[in-house]
């Protein structure tokens, strides 16, 4: 597949209405122009809430090109973890354009400084951010070694750096994923207690009951765990469709809760992912974050 072009249809979910009860309300519009099936990314939730969990005050994942721990910055080359990094530093064997630091704490441009380790010159990997609209029927992996069709065959050309998936969504499923080799951040988005938004278009074979979204909010026990939806509505007051919003890293969880209640589920698309939307991104397509993309991820994880 070939990068997004400039121009092409939206691929985000259909738009319309989230109800409370009735199933009716209008939608408002996504943040840059989209309308999402249910809620505006960041706003309130147009059908029925759950209770609010409090904020963290969780520290803004650090830009990789901006100024650095040298530490920090030879684990990113690989050459060792930071705790070895302060090791190899004080031991006098690394260099920042050419003169010996043995300063820990010292920070370093990563753009513009030399950086050598016992006389080879390191160089952090460059940090890329791919986001790809995953296609039915494809392994959410970067490769299958069985040869099965996979979200790596569609961004072959995205980058010269292996980069991988943040997360993972069923082969059955569609939507939203990201790729990407910066660790540090891949770590933060799939903390537990970051909770980042999630939301889900999904399509059922048979109507759903306002019961059946009540009971989404309520949660109940699946697999002995836990479970409930933070937000949930019909979408266009369609009973078969539903938008959804949920935190959890759990495998198929979207897909478990409804056949949990005896549904079918014909369909699961994730259309938001943290402050990502499917926006100018055709189904199939992938593109690179934005600048402004990246700093709102690292601000709100």
């Amino acid at each position: 597949m070939k990068q997004n072009p400039d121009q092409g249809r939206r691929g985000g979910a259909r738009k319309g209405s989230a109800g409370r009860r009735s199933g009716s309300a209008k939608s408002p519009k996504a943040r840059g122009g989209q309308r999402s099936s249910v809620s505006r990314p960041g706003g309130k939730f147009a059908g029925r809430r759950g209770p609010q969990k409090p904020k963290l005050n969780f520290a803004p994942v650090p830009d990789s090109t901006a100024t650095m721990r040298l530490n920090r910055y030879i684990a990113q080359a690989g050459v060792c973890s930071r705790r070895e990094a302060d090791v190899m530093i004080g031991a006098g064997v690394v260099s920042v354009n050419d003169k010996v630091i043995t300063e820990l704490g010292f920070k370093v441009d990563p753009v513009n400084d030399l950086v050598r380790v016992e006389g080879d010159t390191i160089r952090p990997e460059t940090m890329r951010y791919v986001l790809v609209n995953k296609p039915k029927n494809f392994l959410g992996i970067e490769n299958d070694p069985s040869g099965r069709r996979s979200v790596g065959d569609l961004i072959k050309k995205a980058c010269k750096e292996r980069i991988y998936p943040v997360d993972r969504i069923e082969k059955e499923s569609t939507g939203l994923i990201l790729f990407t080799n910066d660790g540090e951040l891949a770590k933060r988005l799939n903390h537990p207690k970051v909770g980042l938004r999630e939301l889900y278009h999904i399509t059922l074979a048979k109507k759903a009951k306002p019961e059946e979204l009540e009971k989404m909010l309520e949660g109940f026990v699946l697999d002995q765990g836990f479970v409930k939806a933070k937000e949930v509505a019909f979408v266009k007051n369609d009973p078969h469709e539903i938008g959804m919003e949920i935190h959890s890293n759990r495998s198929r969880i979207v897909r478990r809760m409804w056949e949990y209640l005896g549904h079918k589920v014909v369909k699961v698309d994730r259309v938001v992912y943290g402050s990502l939307t499917k926006k100018d991104l055709p189904r199939g397509h992938w593109r690179h974050l934005t600048k402004e993309e990246l700093n709102m991820l690292r601000m709100t994880t």
